[in-house]
């Protein structure tokens, strides 16, 4: 009978060695496979921030890893200092990885469908072990990413770094802000609240506006049934139909999940090289006038990845992070969910995200085949092609006065465009519906349903009378009525609502249950009193509202 041994390497080491430096030894030798050149002693080295040794190993993982590839194996002085880059290219790539983490956590929670989306993010909310966290991180870390790309850009362009050679590195710089937009608005459609449906409706009305080329029209309507006929397929395969259903609900998360996220990884790769192909311009004002001297670091002008920028960026990832749990948890930042979405019920207000008030300002400009559409393909087309259009040799700011100057003014613009777009500008709405709006909003709980149960005593209240309230929370409640009612007066500049007053009354409907009623009134052009159409909010002992 043949007796067969099994040999392994180790057990001789073990032999030779001992177990402990056998071990450590393995542990070593995995290590450096693993970084493509660096030992354990050699990260010890650079964490500790040791000069480098000869012959120098740091070097080895820029060469051989499959990661390090894409970062320089040194920088020039001039551009390791906060200025020029103030570090927007890395925070706009450690947002992404950041976004990437929290939301493959977010989605073991979530189902694509408007049966049981909504019920998710409850779910994801109140019994999912740091569900609450994890949503409030991937949500404010989505805001910090699309302002970090956007702040990005615009330090690419005043320091003029998107000029020749870098032309190309520009362009999948644009196509990542779109990549970035697109995946931030995906994903504010996807809890399935009335923030969700309606955002996405605003979105499928511009689209929906397209108009059909002009030589199609030629060929009539037994081929294309009306002038908008692209416009209505479009709109089609934004909503999933003629409503916002279960398949384009599904066809924004594969598009969140899948398709933006793998074409801008895809991109990030292929920008980090160009980058690293030219080199990280120096300052405009540390070049002469049409050289480009990145890539030609003399030896006592560079600073090595390693140790001094690995370190100092595993700093700022250790900061970032824990800014943003901080904002999180103490800081009082947290992802809204509002009320289910209903069609039937269109919130007072509703606004686009921030980063896309200023498109919801042109759209109160005018026409919204022009201002919804024509205006911001030409915005980006110009983006896109800016490069080869603006050749100057020159960098320096004083050569740049009207690129600047463009600059400047666009800045402006798009600043007056977003306040266009808030609630505050140019919409009309009655003082009655601004103030229910703010007692009883339809977006989020509001004062009204964040009034104790037990504090609600059964009678009836006038908002101007609300010091004689019976109890705190109904005279804090009463207080924030009436001043919600004053600034409705005060708003009423041409008269239409005199001597606004608010009433509330709370009356016992049955065990356990109230009906509150809220009602505004007011004096008409007769001088007779009119009162709005009441609202109406059922209250019970055991949930707000």
């Amino acid at each position: 009978m043949a007796i067969f041994k099994l040999h392994l390497p180790i057990v001789d080491d073990i032999k030779q060695k001992g177990l402990k430096p056998a071990l450590l030894a393995k542990v070593d030798e995995g290590v450096t496979r693993l970084t493509a050149g660096l030992g354990i002693n050699d990260i010890r080295s650079v964490l500790r921030g040791d000069p480098a040794p000869r012959p120098n190993p740091r070097v080895k993982p820029h060469a051989d890893g499959f990661w390090f590839h894409m970062r320089p194996t040194y920088y020039h002085n001039l551009v390791t200092p906060l200025y020029p880059q103030f570090r927007l290219g890395w925070l706009s790539v450690y947002f992404m990885v950041f976004e990437t983490i929290t939301g493959v956590f977010l989605m073991l929670f979530y189902t694509p469908s408007p049966l049981v989306a909504f019920e998710n993010m409850l779910n994801i909310l109140s019994n999912v072990p740091l569900g609450l966290f994890m949503r409030d991180l991937h949500r404010f870390g989505a805001e910090l990413m699309v302002l970090a790309v956007a702040l990005h850009m615009l330090r690419t362009y005043l320091t003029g770094n998107y000029k020749k050679p870098r032309q190309f590195t520009w362009f999948t710089g644009v196509l990542l802000l779109l990549m970035t937009l697109g995946l931030s608005f995906s994903g504010y459609l996807l809890p399935w609240d009335q923030l969700s449906l309606w955002a996405v409706t605003i979105g499928a009305s511009m689209v929906e506006a397209i108009p059909t080329p002009y030589p199609l029209n030629l060929l009539g309507d037994q081929w294309f049934g009306d002038q908008y006929f692209i416009g209505t397929f479009v709109n089609n395969l934004v909503r999933g139909g003629p409503q916002f259903n279960d398949n384009g609900l599904l066809r924004w998360y594969l598009l969140h999940v899948l398709g933006l996220p793998l074409i801008a990884f895809v991109f990030i790769g292929v920008h980090y090289y160009k980058v690293v192909l030219h080199g990280h311009s120096l300052p405009p004002e540390a070049e002469k006038v049409g050289e480009d001297t990145a890539k030609r670091v003399p030896m006592d002008q560079r600073t090595y990845f390693m140790p001094d920028i690995i370190t100092r960026e595993l700093f700022y990832v250790v900061l970032v992070t824990f800014l943003c749990i901080f904002a999180v948890t103490l800081g009082g930042y947290h992802a809204p969910l509002e009320p289910h979405a209903e069609a039937l019920i269109t919130p007072l207000h509703t606004t686009a995200p921030w980063y896309f008030l200023w498109l919801q300002g042109m759209l109160k400009v005018g026409d919204k085949v022009f201002w919804g559409l024509i205006a911001p393909g030409i915005i980006f087309n110009t983006l896109f092609v800016l490069p080869y259009i603006e050749v100057g040799p020159s960098r320096r700011y004083a050569d740049r006065r009207i690129g600047l100057s463009v600059g400047m003014v666009v800045c402006v613009t798009l600043s007056m465009l977003t306040f266009m777009g808030t609630p505050w500008y140019a919409v009309s709405s009655s003082a009655d519906q601004e103030i229910i709006a703010e007692i009883v909003p339809q977006t989020h709980p509001g004062p009204l349903r964040a009034t104790p149960w037990d504090e609600l005593t059964v009678g009836t209240y006038e908002a101007k009378n609300w010091e004689q309230a019976p109890t705190p929370g109904l005279k804090g409640l009463l207080e924030e009525y009436e001043h919600a009612v004053a600034t409705a007066q005060a708003k009423d500049k041409e008269g239409q609502f005199k001597n606004l007053d608010g009433l509330l009354i709370i009356e016992e409907w049955q065990d356990g249950l109230k009906k509150i009623t809220v009602r505004v009134t007011w004096q008409d052009a007769t001088g007779e009193r009119t009162a709005s159409q009441d609202v109406f909010l059922h209250r019970d002992s055991n949930y707000g509202g």
